[in-house]
This record gives C-alpha cells, structure tokens and sequence, in this order.
C-alpha cells in the first residue's frame, strides 16, 4: 500500500481520470495523501497574441475549481495546478514531493506514439517510484 500518491489528470475525453482516481484509492493505505495535478502546457507565442488577455489566468482558475471539486471527494485529497511540459513536470513533481506511486490513465496509442512517445510513456520510463498506467 502507498502513502504519497499522484494522480496527473487530465481532461481529455479519451482519459480514465475517475478510474485512476479509484485506483489510486483502493492501493492507498489508510490516511493516504491523493494529489490531482495537472499540468498546463505553455501556449506558443505566436498563438498567445490571438487569446483574450485573461485566458490563461481564467483557465488556470477554472482548472484549479475543477481539481478541488474532485479533491474533495477524497479523504486526504488535494488538487494542484502546474506550468511545463507534461511529463516531465510530472516526474519532477512527484520527485521533490516524494511521492511513491502515481497512477496514470493512458490513451490507447496510435502510429504517432511510436515516434513521439506519451506522457505516460515518458512517466514509465523515468519515474523514480511504482508507476501504475490504466487505459
């Protein structure tokens, strides 16, 4: 059983965010911390001219309510909104906050995968701790 679980969520329709919460529920032991982090991505230069000035602080915000919505579900639950680039965030996170399992819900990978990789790919990979994929 796990004491520090990170959950990186995501809202893409094609992934299992309430099943990697479950999951991640059922390998906590008792009075396990959960974490909901998600990471936003940098929006390129080029495209961040043609958003309303408050776009990212909006969405940011918008995020963060969603996070604590399903945070509070959870006994010892807390949401977390990040800036970077997604795997590797995720991996440095959970490397500083001493987390001892994350659990991820996947994508069914296509042809683009195997040239690309995944977030969940990379989060495999590297991670310093158990690493549990749901697809």
């Amino acid at each position: 059983m796990y004491h520090n679980i990170l959950v990186p969520i995501s809202f893409d329709e094609d992934r299992d965010a309430k099943g990697a919460i479950e999951v991640a529920q059922a390998l906590g032991a008792e009075g396990a911390r959960i974490t909901l982090l998600h990471v936003m991505e940098e929006v390129p230069g080029y495209a961040i001219s043609y958003m309303p000035t408050d776009y990212i602080n909006e969405s940011r915000k918008a995020v963060q309510s969603e996070l604590d919505e399903m945070a509070a579900r959870l006994p010892d639950g807390q949401g977390v909104v990040v800036s970077g680039h997604s795997g590797r965030t995720i991996l440095d996170w959970a490397e500083s906050h001493k987390v001892d399992c994350i659990v991820i819900a996947s994508h069914r990978p296509g042809m683009q995968d195997l040239f690309l990789g995944s977030t969940a790919h990379q989060v495999v990979r590297h991670a310093v701790c158990a690493v549990h994929v749901l697809r």
